[in-house]
């Protein structure tokens, strides 16, 4: 038995594809800092640009659009002067902290295996 129902569907050129796609948008670095920000309650967007040191403005807009695109993240805009826009995720946005979480435990667990390994090979080139 597979893991996945339809896992053998999961090499077919137009599924990797897709996949590729979606794995480029959640294992993006300013994407998994977004969704650790947003996980805490709805955020504004200066508040998000505050609390992640070096995104610009272009790139968390890139990032929140392409969040918003995806179903990950709600935009709310409140009709006051000036109008402030709330970001938060959807449900299909809060399921990603689990697996996200797994796998910063993961790289925190083996960091320094990956660091002395990076050291060997660099000597070695």
């Amino acid at each position: 038995m597979t893991r996945y129902e339809d896992e053998e569907d999961l090499n077919a050129p137009p599924e990797c594809k897709a996949l590729g796609q979606v794995l480029d948008r959640i294992g993006d670095k300013w994407t998994i800092m977004v969704v650790g920000v947003l996980t805490r309650e709805p955020t504004r967007f200066n508040a998000i640009k505050r609390l992640i040191g070096g995104i610009s403005h272009r790139m968390l807009t890139l990032t929140l659009r392409g969040l918003e695109r995806d179903g990950l993240v709600k935009r709310t805009v409140y009709a006051t002067v000036p109008p402030q826009v709330e970001y938060e995720l959807t449900e299909l946005g809060r399921s990603l902290i689990e697996p996200l979480n797994s796998l910063a435990f993961w790289a925190h667990r083996h960091r320094a295996e990956i660091e002395r390994a990076q050291g060997e090979f660099d000597s070695r080139e």
